[in-house]
């Protein structure tokens, strides 16, 4: 058996559920000197209303320990995880997989736990992240469940457990239907159904006093008993019956209800004693005249090995069942131990024949020790463990002997990669520095209209512009406010800037304009306006207060879209004329563009979203 490894164990159960192998496998190992971190379920579906119990648990048990990590025993450390309950959305599963990880690697580097061996009973996205991120000696998945057929919510996990199946590199399964399944993913599967902790059985069968159950004395017999959770997959139904059928025998349940089970309350006759510990359980199954399984034959069951199975054995008790595959192929094996029932009348009748015969012989009972014996869990984890340690070998073999191969696999992808990373970077370089795709996608901003008669020629400065410089741009915007002006498009002239840099950028632009002919009567100077939305808000107040209604405007040609929109939405009475500087000597060359120039094409795109955003257009 592996001994003084590290294992983290991925459980579809809580450490304080109904005791199954989950916790029994994990015990043994961590008695036989292994580091085990037990992660309690963390779901194959979204929690609902029933839910809210097992929550509450979780929280309080994520309180009693550190990162929600306690130690149960020497060597065994039961980790109880706050995440998001959305085991099947993208967003949850990366933020469960970062808090998770958190805690795990906290308490491993305090730990010195390192190289685990990951075994899942868990086949979710949760599980696949962990071993992504966490360095492992071996993955095992130990298949328990058809989950696709527990829920509709579990169908969620088809697609990660594919691929759990085809990444893990031991399978283990329970039932004959999940290996079937499994080999559908993978050649190598191996099947351990659930075994019994012989040494507490034959250690309470060697007891030479016996003790009745506190909630068991005073109860009639015979006692047909059923031990378990009281879940869905429980015939109700059959225990009612068989309830009404014979009246004056008592059939008792022990465990926790998962159900509503309020159809059998007022049946005087059937009792619920609730959860009981595991230690406890050996008692109550010993004081059970005859064992049931009363399961439903479903999608579901016909993957279940019942673990009660070879616990009833363990204690040489007769056992009536229905018609679980399992249990018929656990029969075929040890020449009909089990009664099996096809129907309700069946299962009637095979009681009523064990009840006639309370004892049984020396070599039935000898039989049954024998068949729990096989499915111990001790040599269950020991077969396991032979597995196990087989596969960690040949995988240190496999880094081992491939080392240049997985090198060379690796040289070869990055260099692929740097290949293709810098053909990317040439063709883009290229198709935006050296084409006129920009200048295509920019075309858009462009808002141009043939001038013609207006009242007044509105010009807005450049500022630092679309240069990204002061005192450029503003020269060519008053070189088409003169040509327009000369040509008689309109008599006066408006300039309209609020920057500064040394001198108003306003009075050289009027200087600029007289000293090419312009009267400085015909000119209006607008100073205050620092962004475009308060150049065309000032100077559509000069043009109301004119009583003008047509203006001829004078920005760059990249620049206009958002002037119009701002015109439009503010002035839709003004009638605004776009004449642009054509052509601009900054957006001049249309072959190429460089850094500066889509700088400002960016600029005015995120300009024109801003100015949604405000409202002002």
């Amino acid at each position: 058996m592996i001994k003084n490894g590290n294992v983290i164990c991925i459980s579809s159960i809580d450490w304080d559920f109904v005791w199954q192998g989950h916790q029994e496998i994990m015990s043994i190992l961590a008695a036989n000197g292994n580091k085990v971190l037990f992660i309690e379920n963390t779901g194959v579906r979204i929690p609902n209303l029933r839910d809210i119990g097992r929550l509450k648990k979780r929280l309080k048990n994520w309180y009693s320990g550190i990162l929600g990590i306690r130690k149960e025993k020497d060597n065994l450390y039961i980790y109880s995880p706050l995440i998001l309950p959305f085991p099947h959305l993208g967003l949850a599963r990366w933020l469960n997989k970062y808090i998770a990880l958190f805690s795990i690697k906290q308490w491993m580097r305090i730990m010195d736990f390192s190289d685990p061996v990951i075994w899942t009973f868990l086949p979710t996205g949760f599980t696949l992240d962990l071993a992504d991120k966490i360095p492992h000696k071996a993955l095992i998945y130990y298949c328990i469940d058809n989950f696709l057929a527990s829920s509709p919510q579990a169908s969620g996990v088809r697609d990660t457990e594919i691929e759990l199946f085809k990444r893990a590199d031991l399978v283990f399964v329970t039932a004959m239907e999940l290996y079937v399944y499994s080999k559908k993913y993978r050649d190598e599967v191996s099947i351990f159904p659930f075994g019994v902790n012989l040494d507490k059985f034959e250690r309470y069968r060697e007891r030479k006093e016996r003790v009745v159950p506190e909630d068991m004395l005073g109860l009639p017999r015979p006692i047909i008993g059923y031990q378990g959770g009281i879940h869905k997959w429980v015939d109700l139904e059959l225990v009612g019956k068989m309830a009404g059928i014979f009246p004056a025998w008592s059939f008792v349940m022990v465990g926790p209800r998962q159900v509503d089970v309020s159809g059998l309350l007022n049946i005087g006759n059937v009792h619920f004693l609730g959860k009981k510990s595991h230690d406890e359980l050996v008692g109550y199954i010993d004081n059970f005249d005859v064992c049931t399984i009363p399961y439903l034959i479903t999608d579901y069951t016909r993957n279940v090995y019942p673990t009660k199975l070879n616990e009833y054995l363990a204690l040489g008790k007769t056992i009536v069942s229905t018609a679980l595959p399992e249990v018929l192929s656990f029969n075929d094996k040890y020449h009909g131990l089990v009664r099996v029932a096809d129907d309700h009348a069946g299962f009637a009748a095979h009681l009523m024949e064990a009840v006639s015969r309370p004892e049984a012989p020396p070599a039935a009972l000898a039989e049954r020790y024998s068949a729990a014996g096989d499915n111990s869990w001790q040599k269950r984890v020991e077969e396991m463990s032979v597995l196990i340690e087989k596969a960690m070998e040949k995988k240190k073999t496999d880094i081992d002997t491939r080392w240049n191969q997985s090198l060379k696999k690796i040289y070869r992808s990055a260099s692929r990669k740097t290949l293709i990373l810098a053909a990317a970077v040439f063709f883009s370089y290229f198709a935006i520095f050296k084409t006129p795709l920009i200048w295509f996608l920019a075309e858009p901003l462009r808002v141009s209209d043939e001038p013609r008669k207006a009242d007044v020629i509105v010009v807005f400065g450049g500022g630092v512009g679309e240069t990204g410089e002061a005192g450029q741009g503003y020269e060519e915007r008053v070189l088409k406010a003169v040509n327009l002006y000369r040509k008689g498009y309109a008599g006066k002239i408006i300039f309209s800037t609020g920057y500064v840099y040394a001198i108003n950028e306003a009075d050289i632009m009027w200087a600029l304009a007289v000293s090419f002919g312009v009267p400085p009567e015909d000119i209006i100077l607008e100073k205050k306006a620092a962004t475009t939305y308060q150049n065309v808000i000032f100077t559509s107040r000069i043009i109301e207060e004119k009583n003008w209604r047509t203006a001829l405007i004078v920005t760059s040609p990249y620049h206009m879209r958002r002037v119009r929109m701002v015109y439009a939405t503010n002035f839709p009475d003004i009638n605004a004329i776009s004449t642009p500087v054509e052509p601009c000597s900054f957006f001049g060359n249309k072959k190429e563009i460089s850094l500066r120039q889509i700088r400002a094409l960016i600029h005015e795109i995120a300009a024109i979203a801003d100015y949604k955003y405000k409202g002002y257009i």
